[in-house]
């Protein structure tokens, strides 16, 4: 497929569901630390930093998409969306393979905590500061770590931008007439120019 291929329905629902994505892993990984008291590591939060430019660069997609600007730039943005999310998603594999012990993990890899400058505190804090190390997984849903959730959702996201940049405009059309409600709200985001 070119770059200069039209765009219809399908790069909608692409950024569509990228600005979801993007929104629901964040917000996620926000609950986990303020809500259930996980701390992050360095490697979490590079992870973090992918999903939060991802809010911004997938809305900007979808205000390219919704403006129908020439085929060409939400192509282009899309392949740079896929590249970003790769990158997100080889350091989740990257820190779940530590965690499983396939490799080792990096050697400075702990949360930072500051240090009191009181010396009455400073053993108090020394037996309540937990340290967290990015090869050990501080929790495992089904199995997978949030590292390995991470690698799972972002490589899926992935497959979504590339499927923005690549699918041609009519390639989703059974989808959208047997989803008539899907079809008119990718309708109302990107007007076609037939």
């Amino acid at each position: 497929m070119k770059l200069t291929a039209p765009i219809g329905k399908p790069q909608a629902l692409a950024a569509t569901l990228l600005v979801l994505g993007a929104l629901f892993i964040s917000a996620c990984s926000l609950g986990f630390e303020h809500i259930g008291g996980y701390q992050p590591c360095q490697l979490c939060y590079i992870q973090r930093h992918v999903h939060y430019s991802l809010i911004p660069l997938t809305l900007a997609t979808l205000l390219l998409v919704w403006r129908n600007l020439p085929p060409v730039v939400i192509h282009l943005a899309f392949i740079v969306l896929a590249g970003v999310l790769l990158y997100g998603a080889s350091v989740g594999v990257y820190q779940a393979g530590a965690e499983w012990e396939f490799w080792l993990g990096p050697n400075d890899c702990a949360n930072t905590v500051p240090i009191t400058k009181d010396a009455s505190n400073l053993l108090a804090q020394l037996r309540t500061t937990k340290l967290v190390s990015c090869d050990v997984a501080q929790l495992r849903i089904l199995g997978l770590s949030f590292g390995g959730w991470n690698a799972v959702l972002s490589s899926i996201e992935v497959i979504i931008a590339l499927c923005g940049a690549f699918l041609s405009k009519n390639a989703l059309a059974p989808l959208f007439t047997s989803l008539p409600f899907l079809g008119t709200w990718m309708q109302a985001i990107h007007k076609d120019r037939d």
